[in-house]
C-alpha cells in the first residue's frame, strides 16, 4: 500500500478541486440556462424543460461529493451521472471528445478521492 504523504493528499485535493469547479460551473449553467446550455440540449434530444432538473441533480451528487464523510458515495453518484452523460452523447451521435470528456471528469473525480482519502484506497485493493 502506498503511505499517505501530504504531497499525495495536497495533489488529490487540486485534482478533486478541477472536477468539482467543472462540475458545479457545469450545475450552476444548467440553472441559469444560458443559449448554449438550450442549444446544447436541444441538439442532444432533451426537452428544455429537463434542464434545470439535470442541474439540481449534478449539483447535489457534487455537493454529496465535497462532504469528506460522503465523498466516496457522491463518487459513486457522480459515476452513475457522468455515464448518463456518455450515453446520452453516444445516442446523439456525438464525436470521441463529447464521449471520452465524462469519462476523464469521472477518472478525476476518483482519481483525486484516491489520492486523498484512504478509505477510497481500501476501495481498490
Amino acid at each position: 500500500m502506498i503511505p499517505v504523504t501530504a504531497k499525495l493528499v495536497w495533489t488529490g485535493r487540486v485534482i478533486s478541486g478541477l472536477a468539482v469547479a467543472f462540475l458545479l460551473m457545469d450545475g450552476a449553467m444548467k440553472l441559469f440556462k444560458p443559449a448554449p446550455v438550450i442549444d446544447a440540449s436541444r441538439q442532444l434530444g432533451l426537452p428544455e424543460s429537463s434542464i434545470v432538473g439535470i442541474g439540481v441533480l449534478l449539483l447535489a451528487c457534487t455537493l454529496v461529493h465535497i462532504v469528506p464523510r460522503t465523498a466516496i458515495f457522491g463518487a459513486v453518484l457522480l459515476t452513475g451521472y457522468l455515464g448518463g452523460a456518455v450515453a446520452t452523447q453516444l445516442r446523439a451521435g456525438n464525436g470521441w471528445f463529447n464521449l471520452l470528456f465524462p469519462v476523464i471528469i469521472g477518472a478525476l473525480v476518483w482519481l483525486g478521492l484516491w489520492l486523498r482519502d484512504p478509505r477510497a484506497r481500501g476501495l481498490f485493493q
